[in-house]
């Protein structure tokens, strides 16, 4: 892992209130440890997203998720202020940016993205799941703008 990166997780572990009152407080060790446990959770989330096919981050207007199969990340701030978000797609995961959409019904009523590889047949729903290129194929038609491109056709 670059050093960047581990910088800023420990930065970001340590920004936290409950680390910064401990620390106010004299626990000291308590903060250290909770934030060695942020950092290897980070850490987790970042492996995951790198080696997950359809994981993805999604940032709108209700803030920003970082989608990994299973497990979502997710804080009400735009992309620019959460600092692991923005390392996922600095490292080359997938951004879909909402924040363009004008018609949030429609979006809403998108189909979901695969979990686990399984793709429901057309016609596709809002209870469906779809490959992640349909899926960046469909918000793109909405006016979302997409970074890290998965569909060959599209990479930068």
């Amino acid at each position: 892992m670059q050093t960047g990166v581990l910088r800023v997780l420990r930065a970001i572990a340590a920004s936290w209130w409950r680390h910064k009152e401990q620390r106010r407080t004299g626990q000291s060790a308590q903060a250290r440890h909770l934030e060695r446990e942020t950092v290897l959770r980070d850490l987790g989330y970042l492996r995951q997203a790198a080696t997950l096919p359809n994981a993805h981050v999604i940032c709108g207007k209700g803030g920003t998720f970082i989608h990994l199969g299973w497990t979502t990340v997710s804080t009400f701030a735009p992309i620019e202020r959460f600092p692991l978000a923005a390392l996922v797609v600095a490292r080359g995961t997938t951004f879909i940016d909402i924040r363009p959409v004008s018609d949030a019904i429609a979006f809403a009523n998108l189909p979901r993205v695969t979990r686990d590889g399984t793709v429901d047949p057309e016609p596709w729903g809002s209870g469906s799941y779809v490959s992640l290129t349909n899926y960046i194929d469909m918000a793109e038609e909405l006016g979302a703008r997409i970074a890290n491109d998965p569909r060959p056709s599209h990479s930068a």
